[in-house]
């Protein structure tokens, strides 16, 4: 099988998957047995909401247990960098688990790991944002405080200066800059920006659409605050910015750099729960430093709870209403945060950012532009990962879920003029005196 082959394979597999989990199970176990020279049986693919952009589930091999992860991005025979450096993690001292079985060319994403009890972070933190249970936060807030600290630990000693062709090398930019165009040539608007948003029609609560030449360029005001970017801004500073060799100026890191919760084992313990990564598919030792973190930090905070990955959960819990008045545009709703997700916000601020901030501006490594930068994180993390549009082109979200998905991520792309919303709070409590 070759290269492309495999590609077209691996493609042809998720897309099924999504129709006919039965048929892409029985797929995938040829697959994978051709893929490792194992017997595969028993495959069952997990329904699973945070499985955005790969397929995950369980196998058996012989009389052991597997469970696996199948990444496939759209487009990366032309992405640059390498998949799937987990060594690289482990050496560092990073919580990871290793794989037993690991496959990294294109079209052939794919890791194997010995089946464990234990949930992902995730689903422990789920059930958290539905009930109250003040001693499983604590535990909750102890374990994420614990990681962090030792990401920073890792990020201290790993950190070296990197040229911009080396930035350029890290596979994190798959998950930024080259989703906002068309590969490889390049070109801007492209990738997923403009196959979900750019040019399209949007669908809002109470029957409103609006076409992307109405909103693209139109003042954005939440919850009565005014922000400074409107969409087509934050998406222009990001294709500007997040260009791969304009990210070296804070130097490189060893990070896992997608460690959303879904990639995050939740260890149980007597007196103390720890967490450990998996799927390290966009690891690296030079990743650009103030990049490294920001998907973990919103997607395991401000995408919670329901809006991005339980959308339909969100349409019951939350209200929210879009509004173009005067030329501008106005977004109303009543998300927030939920507890436990506001205490691993602190940990994440106190144990990682705030420190880590201080160690680039000692070292004269940060940039003067870093909140726009992290910003600029915050805001594709959600745009870019889902169409977060209802209109023609929707998938997974209604008009109630859009509404308050674009309202975060645009209140998360700049500040507001006058006024404070929770990521002004998250950058003062970070800021470096």
């Amino acid at each position: 099988m070759n290269e492309r082959e495999s590609l077209s394979r691996t493609a042809e597999i998720r897309a099924i998957a999504r129709q006919d989990t039965a048929r892409a199970a029985t797929m995938l176990e040829s697959f994978i047995a051709g893929l490792f020279d194992i017997p595969v049986s028993d495959l069952k693919i997990n329904i699973d909401q945070y499985s955005l952009n790969s397929l995950n589930g369980f196998f058996r091999s012989g009389t052991q247990d597997f469970f696996f992860k199948f990444h496939q991005e759209e487009g990366e025979e032309e992405m640059t960098g390498e998949y799937y450096r987990a060594d690289i993690l482990s050496k560092a001292g990073l919580p990871v688990d290793q794989p037993v079985h690991m496959s990294t060319l294109p079209g052939e994403q794919l890791l194997v790991y010995k089946r464990r009890a234990d949930p992902r972070f995730s689903d422990v933190l789920f059930e958290l944002d539905q009930r109250s249970d003040d001693e499983a936060i604590v535990r909750a807030t102890e374990a994420e405080a614990e990681l962090n600290r030792r990401i920073l630990e890792i990020a201290r000693a790993s950190l070296v200066p990197i040229t911009p062709e080396e930035a350029a090398m890290e596979p994190i930019h798959r998950l930024f800059y080259e989703r906002l165009i068309d590969l490889p040539e390049g070109t801007y608007p492209g990738g997923r920006f403009k196959k979900f948003y750019h040019g399209k029609r949007f669908d809002f609560p109470n029957g409103i659409s609006l076409q992307w030449d109405e909103i693209a360029d139109a003042p954005v005001v939440i919850n009565g605050l005014t922000y400074s970017r409107t969409l087509q801004e934050a998406f222009d500073f990001a294709h500007n910015r997040y260009k791969p060799t304009n990210t070296a100026d804070a130097g490189g890191i060893v990070a896992h750099g997608d460690a959303h919760n879904a990639n995050v084992w939740y260890e149980r313990g007597a007196a103390r729960d720890h967490l450990a990564f998996f799927d390290p598919a966009f690891a690296g030792n030079k990743v650009p430093s103030l990049l490294a973190e920001v998907k973990s930090t919103f997607h395991n905070v401000f995408a919670h709870p329901f809006w991005l990955y339980n959308p339909e959960m969100a349409e019951q819990v939350f209200t929210a209403s879009v509004r173009l008045d005067g030329g501008t545009l106005h977004f109303d709703t009543d998300w927030r945060p939920s507890p436990v997700r506001a205490s691993l916000l602190d940990a994440k601020a106190r144990e990682f950012w705030a420190p880590w901030l201080r160690t680039l501006k000692d070292k004269d490594l940060l940039p003067d532009d870093w909140e726009d930068v992290i910003r600029t994180g915050f805001f594709l993390s959600p745009t870019l990962v889902m169409n977060l549009n209802a209109g023609k082109t929707r998938d997974r979200h209604n008009p109630v879920s859009s509404a308050i998905g674009l309202s975060v991520a645009l209140s998360a792309a700049s500040r507001p003029v006058g006024g404070s919303d929770m990521f002004t709070e998250f950058f003062d409590k970070v800021r470096p005196s």
